[in-house]
């Protein structure tokens, strides 16, 4: 069967791996000029399982209005007159309810573990190197307001069986020494030592020229303009290179799916959230982290990635607009500064390198995977945060679909319909 992916993030190339390894003759149209150049290119880098879970939570809502008055927020809400903006912050907020967050806690888990499993296999498969970090993640607390509020997260983690510890600030040290020099105070942290991390831009850029020489055809600087719907199919992709054809077609475009979707009545809603990162060459012999940690204050996650180190967090709701407003990159390396001051000592080659990219968010937090109601049109979309986390799983779930193959994890509340 021929099947056409759209988009060459992690998102769509995973796809077209595991579509390729089924015995797929498998196409992929990408609007840039190469994979991974939007929100896989430069975001934390964090494969954390662990972590995996909604934005929508208790105590969330009361987070949002203190924010609005505070310089250096994690999260950042720009007003537009945009009814679908507005229509996705009351479906966020709806879904901060106590019984709505355990419940899509435990589908993005499920989908999360499932996805690292499947990424173990991958890299058995095709001995992909991506800066490829083992070291676990380290959720660090500064105040003892934050840190008694891991006594909540611990249970959590139990109940879905997360490997973690909880450590005291002495505890913090021994696994994270170059926070010795941290200019700022930390009460204690959070250690789980199963996730991981690793560059999502080199994994992909990597994984795509293997696919290439397996015989997936890639085709770059190619926009998809719309989907030609004839008689409950979908007839053609039609793109500003020509109109293209396939027997099924996985829509992996990120948060740009919305815009081909839309025609077709399929109103998802998924909301580009933006985030920005800071990646900076450092000296290995300066205090400079070893592994990665998520500074809970500011809700930016540090990471290791080789010889480079990068920062990345900010949610940041402004519709489609990618530009990098100074203060995006200003407060994460305030988060950088004040953990690892060395840093900047450290850095090589100048100022660090600023980006800014859309997260597809979804108001209650799991991806879309699997079938739309159009006989040949499949999702692989929405999966916000967790993109890297949760790509290789995702793919696997969306091919078995795609193959009439019942997949390997329940997919209960991935459907368009929950």
């Amino acid at each position: 069967m021929r099947v056409m992916v759209l988009g060459a993030g992690v998102i769509g190339t995973t796809s077209a791996y595991y579509l390729s390894k089924s015995g797929h003759e498998v196409e992929v149209v990408e609007r840039r000029s190469g994979p991974a150049l939007e929100t896989s290119f430069a975001n934390a880098g964090g494969i954390c399982p662990g972590f995996a879970g909604p934005w929508a939570a208790p105590g969330m809502p009361a987070n949002i209005l203190r924010w609005l008055f505070t310089r250096h927020a994690p999260l950042v809400l720009r007003p537009r007159l945009d009814p679908h903006q507005w229509r996705w912050l009351i479906r966020f907020l709806r879904n901060c309810s106590a019984e709505r967050f355990a419940r899509n806690k435990a589908r993005m888990q499920r989908i999360a573990h499932y996805s690292k499993a499947c990424l173990e296999e991958l890299c058995e498969d095709t001995g992909i190197a991506f800066d490829h970090g083992t070291g676990g993640v380290l959720q660090l607390f500064r105040t003892e307001k934050e840190f008694a509020g891991a006594a909540k997260s611990t249970r959590v983690l139990a109940e879905f069986g997360v490997m973690h510890r909880v450590l005291d600030a002495k505890g913090v040290l021994a696994v994270e020494p170059a926070l010795g020099a941290a200019a700022a105070d930390f009460a204690g942290g959070l250690h789980l030592p199963d996730d991981e991390t690793g560059d999502c831009h080199k994994f992909t850029v990597a994984l795509a020229e293997l696919l290439h020489r397996r015989g997936v055809v890639f085709k770059f600087n190619t926009s998809v303009k719309r989907l030609r719907l004839e008689r409950g199919r979908i007839a053609g992709v039609i793109t500003d290179r020509g109109t293209l054809h396939a027997d099924a077609y996985i829509v992996a475009m990120g948060s740009a799916a919305v815009h081909v979707l839309r025609p077709l009545g399929l109103n998802l809603p998924i909301y580009p959230v933006k985030g920005y990162s800071v990646t900076m060459d450092v000296d290995a012999n300066m205090a400079v982290p070893r592994s990665s940690g998520m500074d809970e204050h500011y809700k930016v996650m540090i990471t290791r990635l080789g010889t480079r180190l990068r920062a990345a967090g900010i949610a940041e709701l402004a519709g489609d607009d990618v530009s990098i407003r100074a203060s995006g990159p200003a407060t994460v390396l305030r988060s950088l500064r004040e953990l690892f001051p060395q840093a900047a000592l450290a850095c090589k080659g100048g100022a660090p390198n600023a980006w800014a990219g859309l997260r597809p968010m979804t108001p209650d937090g799991p991806p879309y995977l699997g079938a739309t109601g159009i006989a040949n049109l499949y999702l692989n979309v929405g999966q916000g945060s967790n993109g890297w986390t949760q790509a290789c799983g995702g793919a696997q779930v969306v091919t078995d679909i795609v193959c009439g193959r019942r997949p390997q994890i329940d997919v209960e509340g991935f459907g368009i319909n929950r």
